[in-house]
């Protein structure tokens, strides 16, 4: 199966595919942290390439419901936001409807300013052996829901305020953006094989 991986830096979900044995790509505006089939650009200039199955993880900064906070600061309507979260809605909706037989889109839960379809089911860290919360939403066209391979107990330290979610620094952006290591073994594994 070719499998295009859209938004990703990491290679985690990209070398989750090719250890099941599929032909697997990345794709970012960014480098890869990982060595491995990657291609650092727009995924819109090689969406079209006959792909089997996309998994993407648009830029979810402008289209959160964490963050819909700085769409109206002070009671205010701020237009730069608003603008920001439109074209973001504008490139989701792209890469949902891209030419794929087999598409997940994953994202926090959206903010409903931005009207985006309904996900198709939620998952958490915890349904995959990491015992964290972080709820995440995906859109499906051509799967199956995610089936839960291993359900741990949260850890209490990772409720509070300073958890490994929310820490600062440098990389605090780059480390919220990858996926848990479980999710992805699901999702190779369960989607590679239909």
């Amino acid at each position: 199966m070719r499998v295009l991986v859209a938004c990703e830096f990491s290679g985690v979900v990209r070398d989750a595919f090719i250890r099941g044995g599929h032909s697997a790509l990345s794709c970012d505006l960014m480098p890869t942290d990982k060595p491995g089939p990657h291609y650092q650009g727009d995924v819109l200039d090689i969406i079209n390439e006959g792909w089997d199955l996309m998994i993407a993880h648009p830029p979810c900064t402008y289209l959160s419901n964490a963050g819909a906070r700085h769409l109206y600061p002070k009671g205010i309507l701020n237009p730069d936001r608003l603008d920001k979260g439109m074209e973001a809605k504008e490139f989701f909706l792209t890469l949902f409807k891209a030419p794929i037989p087999k598409i997940c889109v994953e994202n926090p839960i959206p903010s409903t300013v931005f009207e985006l379809p309904r996900y198709t089911q939620t998952i958490q860290p915890y349904e995959y052996g990491h015992p964290y919360k972080k709820k995440t939403c995906l859109w499906l066209k051509g799967l199956p829901a995610l089936t839960p391979t291993n359900i741990v107990e949260v850890k209490e330290s990772t409720k509070i305020a300073g958890n490994w979610f929310n820490k600062g620094g440098k990389d605090r952006q780059k480390n919220r953006a990858k996926t848990f290591e479980g999710i992805a073994n699901a999702m190779a594994q369960q989607w590679g094989n239909l």
